[in-house]
């Protein structure tokens, strides 16, 4: 007798879609909130201190959620092997949405169970990653393992120090979680961009440079490496400059003029533009010139925010069977959302006594852009694909 999955819908044929949908979601809900618990609109007696709420949410909360819609659907690609689906499926994206509500309810329920149901999705993503890259002995994507094992270390060291079985190791957790994730988009960069640029261009052939993008990815982990362990000055200026020129080198190599006439690739592109920014920023500051909160703005809000947008959209398109072209409507999105990162990182620079004024224009511009994704992307993701193939 053949078993009906309760969750036998489109949302659940494929982790893009529950995980992308959630993240849309929560990168207007997290934002509305934290602008409210900012300003002191609204108080709560929160698991996390507020900054530590929001840099948590932000990157272990959204972020992780593109990361595991992602992976969850790439790793199908690459191994040839399922992937969750329907109420498994469904079953992680719980799992995560209870890690984003039970901080509110800190007082009724213990603190170590809060802790626990956060820290426990990293694991169970990594082991249903794990699975088909093992079954198909695609060795190759285990790097990806690594970095999730990396994301889970941070996690807990945010977790260690809040209930209190460690000190002074939660901002050092969210150093790393950061680190880790620039580190995995440098990874996907190299395996996407060149692939992504050729079929958005026609006639067009990037030549790969595997020296580039070794050295690209080890001079960030350099950079992130001395800050981890509070190096500054001259030392942590010279390896972001070597970042800024290795990274750029490497962008250099893909980059056709053409780009700008594609919202896709000009999307990623722009993206990978505000890492490098995040770098030079990371320069400035070692020696005092800049603070230091605008470089790590230029690495999250500029690199991880624009290219998790120009991500999502690409990837839910090729795999609904969608031509690959973005409405006008999410065009402006991508305009928006890069605007969201001129008002929060550069601007701040140049006009410092308008900074209120300047962060609350860049919390509407991502809001803005956030809408326009879920008009746009809902009905795509809870639709079935148009070309009647399964995912």
């Amino acid at each position: 007798m053949k078993t009906q999955k309760i969750f036998d819908t489109p949302l659940f044929g494929l982790g893009f879609r529950v995980f992308f949908a959630l993240a849309g979601l929560s990168a207007l809900i997290l934002i509305v909130l934290w602008n409210a618990i900012f300003k002191g609109t609204v108080t709560t007696d929160h698991y996390f201190t507020d900054n530590y709420w929001h840099a948590h949410e932000m990157l272990l909360g959204y972020t992780v959620a593109v990361i595991a819609g992602f992976l969850l659907t790439a790793v199908k690609n690459w191994t040839g092997k399922l992937t969750l689906t329907g109420d498994k499926l469904a079953g992680l994206a719980l799992l995560w949405l209870y890690g984003r509500i039970v901080p509110f309810y800190a007082g009724l329920l213990p603190d170590g169970l809060i802790a626990l149901i956060d820290f426990a999705f990293l694991p169970a993503l990594i082991y249903q990653i794990s699975k088909p890259i093992i079954q198909a002995g695609h060795f190759r994507s285990l790097v990806f393992i690594v970095l999730l094992l990396l994301l889970t270390i941070g996690n807990g060291m945010i977790h260690g120090e809040i209930l209190g079985l460690c000190q002074n190791t939660a901002w050092a957790g969210i150093q790393l979680v950061v680190a880790t994730i620039i580190i995995m988009i440098l990874v996907i960069a190299g395996r996407v961009f060149p692939f992504f640029t050729e079929r958005g261009l026609s006639g067009t052939l990037i030549i790969r440079n595997p020296l580039l993008d070794g050295l690209a990815i080890v001079s960030a982990i350099v950079v992130f490496g001395l800050q981890l362990f509070d190096v500054s000055g001259t030392v942590l200026a010279l390896a972001a400059i070597l970042a800024v020129i290795v990274n750029s080198a490497r962008v250099f190599g893909w980059y056709v003029q053409r780009i700008w006439y594609v919202p896709l690739l000009w999307i990623l592109y722009a993206g990978y533009g505000w890492i490098i920014l995040g770098f030079a920023l990371t320069a400035l500051s070692a020696y005092s010139q800049v603070l230091p909160s605008l470089a790590l703005h230029a690495f999250t809000l500029g690199g991880i925010g624009v290219l998790t947008l120009g991500m999502m959209a690409r990837v839910s398109l090729g795999h609904t069977g969608r031509a690959l072209r973005v409405s006008n409507a999410m065009a402006i999105a991508f305009v928006l959302i890069n605007l969201a990162g001129l008002l929060r990182v550069l601007l701040p620079i140049a006009l410092p006594g308008w900074y209120g004024i300047l962060m609350y224009t860049a919390t509407l511009s991502w809001l803005a852009a956030f809408s326009l994704f879920i008009f746009v992307y809902g009905p795509i993701l809870t639709s079935p694909r148009i070309d009647g193939q399964e995912g």
